[in-house]
């Protein structure tokens, strides 16, 4: 999770979702230089987030969505968990102005 924790690593999997890109074409949409975007590419790979093939004289990196899955899937439970409260605080909320409008 700590390889998600930085914005412009988040930037390069949202880019990776379109498809495979090199290093080249990913640093054209960050506002950071190649060795930046390099690092973080770096970074996402020992996560297992990216996978790297080399062809010809450049590497392409590709997003691997399995861990992100079950990233999604562990985060399910949470997900429902902050669903239920904000559902309860909604009624509240609803509640709350109903009472005013009564005294209004």
């Amino acid at each position: 999770m700590q390889a998600l924790a930085d914005p412009s690593r988040r930037t390069v999997l949202r880019s990776l979702r379109d498809g495979p890109a090199t290093v080249t074409e990913l640093a054209a949409q960050l506002p950071i230089a190649r060795p930046g975007v390099s690092r973080h590419l770096r970074v996402l790979r020992e996560a297992g987030l990216v996978e790297v093939e080399h062809q010809a004289q450049f590497r392409l990196y590709r997003l691997r969505p399995e861990p992100l899955a079950e990233l999604d899937e562990w985060l399910g439970d949470y997900r429902a968990l902050w669903q239920q409260r904000f559902d309860a605080l909604h009624t509240e909320v609803a509640r709350g102005k109903k009472q005013r409008k009564g005294k209004g």
